[in-house]
């Protein structure tokens, strides 16, 4: 039996080369100050001006926010809230709120593989019992649990955008629980950014917990429960099934 030769150095270096650059990213971004302008106050000093280019470059208004807010998430940097209400404020409620899911998901998606590529393959090949057993559970139902994990803020988005690559998760399920998951948070925040003028004009701050306004929070704990159907029943299903009888 011939041995499985190990995977060389430049392979090694390369897997982990995505991660690295997301890293580095992440670190040149403090130690430029950058985080201290990514605010509301920096929002309403300079909303004439972005408002007024936004007007005159539409199309690539569009685009470079999309491409910023990708580079957001992808680099795992704050300030993701304020860019949400920044996109609700320059291109309204609907748009900007699209503009944010496509954005985001894109963003998420670049971690995702980058995590996956990186370390998910080595921590699986490595794992224990336990996190084998929860790897398992977890993709008999990962697209339910994915859109509970997106649509409800129960753990930070960073977290969840990782934490799927660990556990087996499938690119296609990943990308389309992340998609509609986000819809109903980033559309609350994207109608609020697009009354920050009004806000900002009366010498105001933004509701930033508006999220968890009952009549607000209710429907998308509806909308979780509702994901979690087919995981309970899957699970009723399995201890109703009765076993095989033996000849």
């Amino acid at each position: 039996m011939t041995e499985i030769e190990p995977p060389s150095r430049p392979a090694t270096l390369r897997r982990f080369l995505p991660l690295a650059v997301l890293l580095a990213g992440l670190g040149a971004f403090f130690a430029l100050g950058l985080d201290r302008y990514v605010t509301l106050d920096t929002l309403r000093d300079n909303r004439q001006a972005l408002s007024g280019w936004v007007a005159e470059n539409w199309a690539l208004a569009a685009f470079v926010y999309v491409v910023a807010y990708i580079a957001m998430v992808a680099f795992s940097l704050p300030g993701a809230l304020v860019a949400t209400l920044t996109g609700g404020f320059l291109f309204g409620t609907v748009l900007g709120g699209l503009l944010t899911i496509v954005g985001a998901t894109i963003g998420a998606t670049a971690i995702f593989l980058a995590a996956k590529t990186a370390l998910g393959d080595a921590l699986r090949a490595k794992a224990g019992p336990s996190l084998r057993r929860l790897e398992q559970g977890f993709g008999k139902n990962a697209f339910s649990y994915m859109l509970v994990l997106r649509l409800v803020p129960l753990f930070p988005f960073f977290l969840v955008n990782l934490a799927p690559a660990f556990l087996g998760v499938r690119l296609r399920t990943y990308v389309v629980a992340t998609f509609f998951g986000i819809m109903p948070g980033t559309f609350v925040f994207a109608s609020l950014g697009n009354g920050l003028g009004a806000i900002f004009d009366a010498g105001r701050e933004p509701d930033l917990g508006l999220i968890f306004e009952p009549q607000i929070i209710g429907p998308i704990l509806a909308l979780a429960a509702l994901a979690l159907v087919p995981v309970v029943y899957r699970r009723l299903a399995g201890k109703n099934q009765l076993p095989d009888e033996t000849a």
